[in-house]
């Protein structure tokens, strides 16, 4: 009796492992993107390509490493406001008004919706939101999505621009992939209403959807990001770049090797 129990144990582990090896997600590392990352310190790109449940990566260690998601954060910032119900779900009715203040960019000098704040990355209009929000129902929000170390004791306004909230690339393609794919608990015509503020083209089938997010100190670009999703018929991949450099490294230039890195894997 107990070499037959030993053997039932011997094959339920075999088949538990065969199991686990037939969900685990395939992995590529692609050494030589790093031609696209030459200008910096350091730098990582990640794609999870759904169809193939296939990850595609470019230095894996910096890939797991957790950090500010500066803008980025836009997209669950967004999204938390039209959850708890600070924001409508009709743009026009989004509207924040300018306080006067007077920013480097022009973009940011004047109202702002939803859609427009998103477009231009307007920082005093999230800001605004995340105020409205407010600290309980904010954190209980990002516990509810997991979203990366879930800490926002870095001030309620501030937050997610180079201080406590951090995340990491791999972090912020699986994140992505679960608010795609209905399997986190928000509403999906507000997830549709974010894709919509963050779709950059769409052209013979293929939309392009994005959010740069870049983090200065003392006038030196530190950290630049860039995350989203291509949508193909039949297919979609999600991807997370960033970049760290002693200055120079932000949100525009990691979009910019993001898309030589999707053009190179025929992805757009």
């Amino acid at each position: 009796m107990k070499r037959w129990f030993l053997i039932l144990v011997i094959v339920l582990l075999v088949n538990l492992g065969s199991l686990t090896n037939a969900n685990a997600a395939a992995f590529m590392e692609r050494a030589d993107f790093g031609k696209y990352f030459a200008e910096f310190t350091t730098g990582t790109f990640v794609m999870y390509d759904e169809a193939n449940d296939q990850y595609t990566v470019f230095n894996e260690p910096q890939s797991v490493r957790r950090l500010s998601p500066c803008s980025t954060f836009k997209i669950y910032n967004s999204l938390a406001g039209l959850e708890t119900g600070v924001l409508d779900q009709e743009d026009v009715y989004t509207l924040f008004k300018w306080n006067g203040t007077q920013y480097n960019f022009p973009a940011w000098n004047h109202d702002q919706t939803l859609a427009s704040a998103t477009r231009d990355s307007v920082v005093w209009y999230f800001q605004e939101l995340a105020s409205r929000i407010g600290t309980e129902r904010m954190q209980t929000y990002l516990n509810r999505i997991g979203y990366g170390n879930r800490d926002i004791s870095g001030g309620l306004t501030s937050f997610w621009l180079r201080s406590s909230l951090q995340i990491s690339a791999r972090e912020q393609v699986d994140l992505l992939q679960k608010l795609y794919s209905g399997k986190l608990p928000v509403s999906p015509q507000n997830v549709e209403i974010v894709k919509k503020n963050i779709t950059l083209s769409e052209y013979n089938d293929v939309r392009f959807m994005g959010k740069t997010g870049s983090g200065f100190q003392e006038d030196k670009w530190l950290l630049g990001w860039f995350v989203g999703c291509v949508e193909k018929p039949g297919n979609r991949y999600f991807f997370a770049t960033n970049i760290q450099a002693s200055d120079g490294a932000t949100g525009g230039k990691a979009r910019e090797i993001t898309k030589l890195i999707l053009k190179d894997l025929q992805v757009l």
